[in-house]
């Protein structure tokens, strides 16, 4: 088994991208043995599959998310990254849960802000940025360590210069790679990648890539900031009254930037497979079968 920051070393070394997928611990407990199905259906294995951390302020035996990735790691011999949020949680709670983590045999952390529950007005602030929770898994030495970053900016964020300083610390504060926020348009990736460089942020930085599956799904795009090229709002328009069509078209749409990602020599494409079937087969059997 490797961390993710060699996963990333030996992908680089073999001329390759890093493919990796990502799930979320299902409201239902039934919903975890359909992710399990679903991964004992690939044609082949990511590199890791990443799970999500669950609400703010749930403890990790309520969101699960240790548990399926453990399943990940130790039944299916996947390297999984274990998703973990600074707001919210003490200092106690995070060393409690990061020692949780190791003790599972997890050695892959993407490490968080998080967002503050609507109506919360006390609650720890031992960790306030993302870079400080790096910092926090970093001293034990034993973690490959993953951060987010905003191809268009964080939502939160007044200028692009502020994404950058952003990146430059967390990377400083021990972050090995990067996961992008989700994205739709190619070139506001390649002009990360390259203020990233200028910046001399050398770390991989890997492109987040959902694909549009419903209309309703729109409305959190622009949530999350994502912008939406006109290409994608017409394929929208044109099949918004026929659900399998737009799926069908939402995946094109994805694949194609894939493609071209990988073309121009994309470190590493992580999807967001939303918990969906069609989406991880797609994309195992296109990316990693051979």
């Amino acid at each position: 088994m490797m961390k993710i920051g060699n996963i990333y070393q030996q992908a680089k070394s073999e001329k390759r991208p890093v493919i990796s997928l990502e799930i979320f611990p299902p409201k239902r407990p039934t919903g975890i043995e359909t992710i399990f199905q679903t991964i004992d259906k690939l044609t082949a294995k990511p590199d890791f599959i990443s799970v999500t951390y669950g609400a703010a302020g749930n403890t990790l035996r309520e969101n699960k998310t240790l548990e399926i990735a453990s399943r990940i790691k130790q039944d299916y011999g996947i390297e999984a990254l274990h998703h973990l949020t600074a707001i919210m949680n003490s200092r106690e709670e995070i060393c409690r849960i990061i020692a949780e983590i190791k003790a599972a045999g997890i050695e892959n952390i993407l490490a968080l802000r998080g967002d503050i529950p609507k109506g919360a007005c006390d609650f720890p602030e031992d960790f306030q940025y993302a870079k400080d929770l790096i910092a926090e898994i970093a001293r034990s030495n034993q973690f490959s360590i993953g951060a987010a970053c905003y191809p268009e900016g964080h939502i939160d964020q007044k200028a692009n210069r502020e994404n950058i300083k952003h990146l430059l610390e967390k990377e400083q504060q021990g972050a090995n790679f990067f996961i992008s926020q989700l994205f739709f348009d190619n070139q506001a990736f390649y002009d990360l990648l390259d203020e990233s460089r200028k910046a001399r942020i050398n770390v991989p930085i890997a492109a987040g890539i959902m694909p549009i599956m419903s209309v309703s799904q729109v409305e959190k795009m622009i949530f999350f900031g994502a912008s939406l090229p006109v290409d994608l709002i017409k394929l929208i328009h044109r099949y918004q009254d026929t659900p399998e069509d737009l799926q069908k078209a939402g995946l094109e749409y994805s694949i194609n930037q894939i493609d071209e990602l990988i073309e121009n020599g994309a470190s590493g494409i992580h999807v967001y497979t939303m918990n969906r079937p069609i989406i991880a087969n797609t994309i195992m059997d296109r990316y990693k079968a051979k």
